[in-house]
This record gives C-alpha cells, structure tokens and sequence, in this order.
C-alpha cells in the first residue's frame, strides 16, 4: 500500500494544495492521501493560524467527494509544536506494511537536517518535494530518500489568499468555492 502523507498548516487550503495531492496520488501510484493539519509549525513559531475547526472545516469542504483523500487530526488533537517524526511514526504503527511518502515544499529541503530525528525520518519514509514557480533548485542532503513531483506546480500560497481576503479582493479560482463561501461567511481572515 502506498500512502501520500501531507502536513501543513492549510491556512486556508487552496487549489495548490489539492493540485499536489493530485500529481502525488498520480505520479506514486498512492492509495490514499492524508491531510494533516498542524497544530503549530516549529518553523513559524510567531505565526497564528486561523482557528483548527475552521482549517479543519475548510480541509473537509475541499475534500468533499473525494473517497482517498482524508483529514487527520492527529497533530491538533496532540496540540503544542507539531513534530513530523511523531506523525511518521504513528503512521508506521497504523500501517506497517505500507510505504510512506510525505509531502514537503521544496522551501523545506534546505532544512531538512534540522527536523527532529531528521535521519530517522528519512529512513523510514521517501519525501517526495513540491517543487514552487520561480524556486531556485537546491541540493538535497544526499542521504535522503528525494523525489521531486513533476506535476501541477501552481504559483499561489496560502499567506497571499489570507492577504487577499483582508485587502476585499477575489480568492476565487484560488481555492474551492465551498471554501470560499466559509472564509465569506464566518469572516475568517477578515480582520
């Protein structure tokens, strides 16, 4: 069995987000793919995401129909700094005959080594690499198991459709439209 782990703060989830799980589930043959979202991101320590009921809300909207893609919250419902290794490792115990693949921007390649028990991680898991637009390629530690996804690479980020929604402007076609109504009508981000 071959499972897309995907981690982030998804604050909001944009069409980005569901492009790469796409090209994922596509280019490694995976069975299903999970979204987990963070409780908070040891590398935004200062950052406030919007509320986990509605990043969790606004995951299961875009989600809707779509029988291989789950939530899961395991990182919220654990709270505090969410650590990848903790994850990884549930997932081993889960599933232990399937092969993980997780999910991580090419932003965070650079970093990798500095990720709690970053050699562990990397041996029990393949990170697979959501190249950006524009992003200049960069030299993967060359003990990690490294795929880089080829397709759907869609230059919109989660900050810029929050900066969006302060300014008044239009997210449409930037995230699914029943995200959009929930942004809308609970105000999130509005302030």
């Amino acid at each position: 069995m071959n499972l897309g782990l995907y981690g982030g703060s998804f604050d909001p989830v944009h069409l980005g987000h569901l492009l790469v799980a796409q090209a994922a589930r596509e280019e490694l043959a995976l069975d299903r793919i999970f979204f987990i979202p963070a409780a908070q991101s040891p590398f935004k320590p200062g950052t406030v995401p919007a509320s986990a009921a509605a990043r969790v809300r606004m995951l299961r909207l875009a989600l809707a129909g779509d029988p291989r893609a789950e939530v899961d919250l395991q990182e919220l419902e654990r709270g505090g700094v969410s650590y990848t290794i903790d994850t990884v490792r549930d997932y081993c115990r889960r599933f232990p005959e399937a092969k993980l693949h997780l999910l991580i921007g090419a932003d965070h390649v650079p970093s990798l080594p500095k990720w709690r028990e970053a050699e562990t991680l990397a041996s029990i898991t393949q990170f697979v690499v959501i190249p950006r637009p524009g992003q200049i390629p960069f030299e993967p530690p060359a003990s990690y198991n490294l795929r880089v996804l080829k397709g759907f690479p869609l230059g919109v980020s989660s900050s810029e459709i929050r900066d969006r929604v302060r300014r008044g402007l239009s997210i449409r076609h930037l995230v699914p439209d029943a995200v959009a109504e929930f942004i809308r009508s609970e105000q999130i981000y509005s302030v």
